[in-house]
């Protein structure tokens, strides 16, 4: 059977199959009587698959592109992937000659990924989500594109994200759908991330978390998404938003696979200077100390107060907070000590105030964009001047026009940040806490306004119940992980926040919940494809 070649096309996804599409299982033929299964892999699984012989990278990410042919533009129309790799069959050709002269090509050898479309590749475009951006190829890869590549990694698309690094919406692509119910938004900013990942069109992805991106759309498709301490991961080559919040993590089907994710990325890059501050507080491996009983002795806080605005008589928080509820007795049945609720003083209003910064952006960007003479455009102005952004997008991007970290409120921020950091720590320091939960969303996601594409305030409630914003607020490291469905058959995340430069604590923690609950499943809007 001829083997199927990906057609790429710029603002969009087309993937022929050579001879027409050619519908193949999720389950990969590597020998007469060995099958490698597609569906829900892992690193681990993969590394083993390709030291067998069961399993060549071609095969892999011919998979993959089947899958993304199946279901991202036809089927449940996820739209998911902004531009596909054309050159991904080549580099799989390549990484396999590697392997079978010398073995793996690096940690992640032949690990297909999906990066968000914030960050910099120098032979795909980079759009960020905008119509303005989608035929711009920078010049160089971004320091966290390099790092991957270094490894054996195959950036097998750049996913769809919302426009400028915000909710679910792109003049690019328009809309970004769940995976578990295509009418409902996949949370964002990094929502095609997620959605590719949870549909499995990718073995791992990167988003990036300003506000919540990578736990928001993580949680609401059963995945797991880690916001690392700040000065951990390297932001140089990415398009900021907010540098005091700003950074990027993994999204990932499983914990191991985030710890491994995490090694690669993690670490001193000259071109960000902030992640000097992790220079000698990196382990040798994240994936380090991942055992079943990794929460026998733990002490846990639950933050029961909202973070942002909720509504507790909703029958959709009933159903989430019952969830949530089953998570904290299933904590305390794997070992860990529970106490609930965490009071902290003045807690949903510091948040409020740590977060209302309008006064970075504009700063930011314009600087991004003066460091890029090729780009199509020179400032943030002159992006809203075109009237091409999204209107529901532009309306909050006009919002931060003439703001700077000059103006007295920026202040104001700074201020509530550090006596909410000091808060949080000494709520942990009095209570004896490693770690603090909460739902990352309390709300199960809302249904996709009819509007979004079309007004600067459409009848939508995305990100109701978001919880996801105390750790960019002081810094801290996040992970969410899959605690289960509700009644709807929705995804609930279950958040874990530790002090800084504790994502092997998170992971310690993840893992055993993840082990002890089995939650994850994926779905059925992408089920393996028939032969």
């Amino acid at each position: 059977m001829q083997q199927p070649q990906p057609i790429f096309v710029a603002g969009g996804l087309a993937v022929l199959l050579a001879g027409g599409f050619v519908a193949t299982r999720s389950l990969l033929a590597a020998g007469p009587d060995q099958d490698f299964e597609i569906m829900e892999a892992t690193i681990p699984e993969v590394e083993e698959a390709f030291a067998e012989a069961r399993l060549t990278c071609r095969q892999l990410v011919e998979g993959y592109l089947a899958r993304i042919a199946a279901y991202d533009q036809v089927g449940p129309r996820l739209n998911t992937v902004q531009y596909l790799n054309p050159r991904a069959l080549q580099q799989a050709d390549s990484l396999d000659a590697v392997h079978r002269r010398e073995g793996p090509a690096g940690s992640l050898h032949c690990v297909p990924i999906l990066l968000k479309d914030q960050v910099e590749t120098r032979d795909m475009p980079t759009s960020f989500g905008s119509a303005l951006f989608e035929d711009w190829v920078p010049p160089h890869d971004a320091t966290i594109v390099q790092k991957l590549r270094d490894e054996g990694a195959i950036i097998l698309a750049k996913s769809t994200m919302g426009e400028f690094a915000s909710r679910y919406v792109g003049s690019a692509h328009g809309i970004i759908r769940n995976a578990y119910d295509p009418t409902r938004n996949p949370s964002g900013s990094s929502g095609g991330t997620a959605a590719g990942v949870a549909a499995n069109f990718g073995l791992v992805g990167i988003g990036e978390d300003t506000a919540g991106s990578v736990r928001g759309p993580a949680a609401v498709h059963a995945l797991v998404g880690l916001r690392p301490t700040l000065p951990l991961v390297s932001r140089a080559g990415m398009m900021p938003a907010n540098p005091s919040q700003d950074t990027m993590g993994p999204i990932t089907r499983s914990v191991v696979d985030a710890a491994l994710v995490l090694d690669v990325i993690a670490g001193y890059d000259p071109e960000d200077p902030i992640t000097a501050r992790s220079v000698g507080l990196l382990p040798e491996t994240y994936a380090a100390g991942l055992t079943t009983d990794g929460l026998r002795g733990i002490r846990i806080g639950v933050i029961r107060a909202p973070q942002w605005q909720e509504e507790p008589g909703a029958d959709d928080f009933v159903r989430v907070r019952s969830v949530f509820n089953r998570a904290v007795l299933d904590l305390e049945r794997l070992g860990a000590m529970v106490l609930d609720p965490v009071e902290i003083e003045d807690f949903t209003d510091l948040v409020a105030a740590s977060m209302d910064n309008p006064y970075e952006t504009e700063e930011a960007t314009d600087a991004y964009l003066a460091a890029h003479p090729g780009a199509p455009y020179a400032t943030l102005s002159d992006i809203l001047l075109t009237g091409r952004v999204n209107p529901w997008r532009a309306q909050g991007m006009v919002g931060v026009l003439n703001r700077s970290t000059d103006d007295p409120g920026y202040l104001e921020v700074l201020k509530s940040r550090k006596e909410l950091r000091s808060a949080v720590l000494q709520a942990m320091a009095d209570h004896g806490l490693d770690a603090l939960i909460y739902p990352t969303f309390s709300h199960e996601p809302a249904v996709i306004g009819s509007d979004v594409e079309t007004s600067p305030e459409p009848a939508d409630e995305y990100a109701k119940g978001d919880r996801r914003s105390l750790s960019p607020a002081i810094g801290f490291p996040a992970l969410t992980v899959p605690a289960g469905f509700t009644s709807a058959g929705l995804p609930v995340g279950l958040e874990f926040l530790a002090r800084p430069f504790e994502e092997g604590l998170l992971f310690r923690l993840g893992y055993a919940y993840e082990q002890g609950t089995r939650h994850r499943r994926p779905p059925e809007t992408t089920p393996p494809l028939d032969s």
